[in-house]
């Protein structure tokens, strides 16, 4: 997974001169060429790269290069994507957290450009304005795009939730929201989740409008829809609360199990990572590794660690140990190939807004300085393994 690197110069000066020495006789050629051979190069050297520096300009095609010493670079030494999810509205507004996004992470989430109300707010009228949006930045950025979410309970249209559709027709609408979404992007996302959160907190399968609809093979169902609409995207099924031991790891292996020996085309699993100060869940590395003994990828897609308000000193340096023992566990399984953070910023983190109290759960905070939790991160990504 290399940074991509600068387009070469074009060449096509001498083959200028081929031609015309085709139109022009001999001898004119000749006497041309002899005026000319000293004379300098007429074309302009390329412009120097915009600064990717928070206090600079928007970033441009130049900023894929990586900054040494930036979590983008280091991440690539463990051949590791690093990644974060990211704001639309924050990317058109904020020049600095644009800056900083493609400084420092090679992954790009949209953070909820892409989910289903989003991209069609009423049945058969598409929005593409803030996941196009996501995905150009991307790439004037040379970073990897991840999908999410193609089938989320918690973000299903209301046209479709309301009780107005039959079974067919909710099938229908999934097989197509599927089809438009994933096909809209075919060839420009790396990976994408498929579903996410399939399963209610005791590790039963959650009850959605689509299961009713599809019935029990739902998820399996919307798998090979998202393989038929782009082949090349890694699928992954995506969870909270999963990370070590416990009844609803367990359920989860199990539906993971069951689907691959099925046959049903996914090829990693995403553990999303949203914690607070309390303890590292146990045998986290060990869960990992069977997740990654069925032959799938695995994958961290949401890190966050929630600080009860106000921070401290104390709080901040244990919010670091969790973000190192996340991310030293990843590296530790050779089929973990990202690390995402839910936001990398306080200024724009979603948990001030749902969990009363908390807050200040990411790398960078409000005014985009890095806290000790980004040199923890950067601190085991430049460890040896």
């Amino acid at each position: 997974m290399l940074e991509p690197l600068h387009r070469a110069r074009a060449s096509a000066w001498a083959k200028g001169w081929a031609v015309l020495a085709v139109l022009l006789p001999l001898a004119s050629v000749v006497l041309l060429l002899a005026g000319t051979a000293a004379a300098p190069d007429p074309r302009p050297e390329p412009s120097p790269a915009p600064s990717c520096e928070p206090s600079g300009p928007a970033p441009g095609p130049y900023c894929p290069v990586p900054e040494p010493g930036s979590l983008r670079a280091l991440a690539a030494e463990r051949d590791l994507f690093i990644g974060s999810a990211a704001s639309a509205q924050a990317l058109s507004q904020d020049p600095k957290y644009a800056a900083v996004l493609a400084r420092e992470f090679s992954m790009v989430t949209p953070e909820d450009a892409m989910k289903w109300p989003r991209v069609e707010p009423q049945a058969g009228q598409y929005d593409w304005s803030d996941a196009d949006r996501v995905v150009e930045a991307a790439r004037a950025n040379g970073q990897t795009v991840y999908g999410h979410a193609l089938l989320w309970y918690a973000s299903t249209p209301a046209w479709l939730a309301d009780g107005s559709l039959g079974d067919a027709q909710i099938r229908e609408a999934v097989h197509r929201h599927i089809a438009e979404v994933a096909g809209r992007y075919r060839g420009r996302i790396w990976g994408w989740d498929v579903v996410n959160e399939p399963l209610e907190a005791d590790g039963s399968l959650r009850r959605t409008a689509w299961s009713k609809a599809m019935g029990p093979d739902w998820i399996a169902d919307a798998f090979r829809a998202a393989r038929a609409a782009d082949p090349q995207a890694k699928l992954f099924l995506n969870e909270f609360g999963v990370d070590g031991d416990g009844a609803k790891s367990d359920a989860f292996y199990e539906l993971v199990r069951g689907l691959v020996k099925k046959g049903v085309p996914i090829d990693g699993v995403g553990f999303q990572s949203h914690v607070d100060l309390t303890p590292v869940p146990g045998h986290r590395v060990e869960n990992l590794r069977r997740f990654a003994a069925l032959g799938l990828d695995v994958a961290i897609t949401e890190v966050d660690v929630r600080l009860i308000l106000p921070p401290t000193a104390a709080k901040l340096k244990k919010q670091a140990e969790v973000y190192r023992r996340t991310l030293q566990d990843c590296l530790a399984v050779p089929e973990c190939v990202s690390f995402t953070v839910w936001g990398f910023t306080d200024r724009y983190s979603w948990i001030p807004n749902l969990q009363s109290g908390a807050g200040m759960a990411c790398l960078f905070d409000a005014e985009l300085v890095p806290k000790p939790a980004y040199a923890a991160v950067a601190g085991a990504l430049s460890r040896t393994p």
